[in-house]
Order: structure tokens, then sequence, then C-alpha cells
């Protein structure tokens, strides 16, 4: 959802209300892989409004808490066979052990992780 602005959906995203913003390190570097798949035009673009956006919002490291959540929910997920792509893990652990919301596009694959608060978008 913050790749929404850049493809001209200026109000998605808001809806997370007062919730701090953050990001995990793992959405800075999908964000980054985006600008780096681009070419040409839409790379200068896209590089520009990523730094841009990274500039303005707190970006969460991969910390020892953090891998411990995303041990246990990794664990978790897998016993009941109820598996979610390795980026989504650690972004899911990042929200939980910070105990912060999490709004993305993807509530279907997020609603798997107990505890997770999903805002809507």
């Amino acid at each position: 959802m913050l790749v929404a602005p850049e493809r001209g959906d200026e109000g998605a995203g808001r809806s997370a209300g007062d919730e701090p913003r953050a990001i995990s390190v793992i959405t800075v570097s999908e964000l980054l892989h985006g600008v780096h798949r681009a070419t040409g035009a839409r790379r200068t673009q896209r590089r520009a409004f990523v730094e841009h956006l990274l500039a303005g919002i707190e970006a969460i490291p991969i910390t020892q808490p953090v891998a411990r959540v995303h041990a246990e929910i990794w664990a978790e997920l897998s016993a009941a066979g109820r598996v979610l792509g390795n980026h989504d893990l650690w972004i899911a652990a990042t929200a939980l052990t910070y105990g912060l919301g999490l709004v993305t596009g993807s509530a279907r694959d997020f609603e798997r992780v107990p505890g997770l608060r999903l805002l809507a978008v």
C-alpha cells in the first residue's frame, strides 16, 4: 500500500488512522527491488518516489526479538500447513514484535498470522 500513491491512488493506506507509521527493512528491500527492476525513465521516477518515502518513515531492523517471533509464527504456520511467504513472515513478525497494525493489500495472506492486527486499506 506504500506504493499506491505512485500508482495514482492517493487515498490508499490512509486508514491507519493514528497508528504509528513504520516499515520493516524487508519492505525497504521490496521497494528498492522494484526500483532495480524498472528501466529508463520509470526507474528514475520510481527511485525518486521510493527515496522520498524512505526519508519520511522509520525502517525497523530485524533484531533478535523479531527473529524470535518470526521463528515462532513460522513453526506454528508450518505445523498447521498454512505457509506464508518468507518476506511476509518477517514483515508480520516485525509488526507483532512492536505491537503495530499492518496495512496491506494482501490481507488474505496475513490473516493466517495469529494476533496480527490488520488495518483497513
